[in-house]
């Protein structure tokens, strides 16, 4: 693989920063800061809640990136930069899905205003802990590297999505029950938040980062995920997504997007939605173990609330 002499550069910089970051790397960090980024585009269903459930739950501040939205996200984005809460806010213009070098971007852009911690993040990622601080432990751990387990919520559309409690488990055998190749009922997924110090890399998704001297824990976060809210907004989502993937040079990646691209192309999403959600085969799959009740983060929206 052929590399441009500005990348040599940028990851010369990266190798030597993190390189002169090891002396400080095994000790214990008093009173950390966290940050957390995120990248967005026309997530304004979401935003405002999502930044407000962080903060309550110790995120101290935020760097957001905007993908082109064209609904009300740039403005809730403003209102937090007015409030103080969002630190940067980087309107980014490109078509193509750049996901790996935007969030790059931010985590450097965290540690330069003094982030010893950074959780990337998506605006329909909720990061949940039972402390009720995600900074919790972080002054004493030994890790750079912190998992959490990703836990799709099952979408209830005659209410808020504040409210609902319904969670799903990875289904086996997803033939037997007609659903999607890509449905919410999956394998399970995790995702880490990670210091700034040793940092080199994050990978598609956010599920994986490269560090000097990685030392990975597990926690006992949860990250509730609300990927799938509506039918519209499922395939609007979808939509937008296959179109910047296929605006982008880089063909590596991104599967269900192109998954669901082309049924759209095809006038076969709207069907593919039901199997995505199991919705025809609910009762069964409630029955069986893989819909569970989990009313912790609605609880926590409640206690927000008053």
């Amino acid at each position: 693989m052929a590399f441009s002499l500005s990348s040599l550069i940028h990851w010369g910089a990266k190798i030597g920063r993190a390189l002169l970051d090891i002396p400080s790397l095994l000790r214990p960090t008093r009173q950390p800061k966290l940050i957390m980024t995120l990248l967005v585009k026309n997530e304004a269903e979401l935003l405002a809640q999502n930044l407000r459930f962080h903060r309550a739950m110790g995120v101290d501040a935020f760097i957001i990136t905007d993908n082109n939205s064209t609904d009300e996200t740039p403005a809730i984005i403003q209102e937090f930069v007015e409030k103080g809460w969002v630190v940067e806010s980087i309107k980014e213009t490109d078509t193509g899905y750049q996901q790996k070098k935007w969030v790059d971007r931010m985590v450097l852009l965290a540690r330069k205003h003094g982030a010893d911690w950074v959780i990337n993040a998506d605006a329909d990622e909720f990061w949940y802990t039972p402390s009720g601080s995600l900074k919790h432990g972080l002054d004493t751990t030994s890790a750079n590297v912190l998992r959490a387990e990703v836990r799709n919520v099952l979408p209830e559309e005659d209410r808020p999505f504040t409210e609902w409690t319904s969670v799903v488990y990875p289904v086996p055998n997803p033939q037997d029950y007609d659903l999607s190749t890509y449905s919410i009922y999956g394998k399970d997924m995790v995702k880490v938040m990670h210091r700034t110090k040793g940092y080199l890399k994050i990978s598609m998704g956010n599920h994986k980062v490269s560090m000097i001297l990685p030392r990975r824990k597990e926690s006992d976060i949860t990250i509730f995920h609300f990927n799938v809210r509506s039918r519209a907004q499922f395939i609007e989502k979808m939509e937008n997504g296959g179109k910047e993937l296929a605006a982008n040079p880089s063909k590596r990646g991104g599967r269900h997007w192109r998954y669901f691209y082309e049924l759209h192309q095809q006038g076969l999403l709207s069907a593919e939605y039901d199997r995505v959600v199991g919705y025809p085969v609910l009762d069964r799959l409630r029955a069986d173990g893989f819909v569970r009740t989990d009313d912790r983060l609605a609880l926590f929206f409640s206690l927000m609330q008053h």
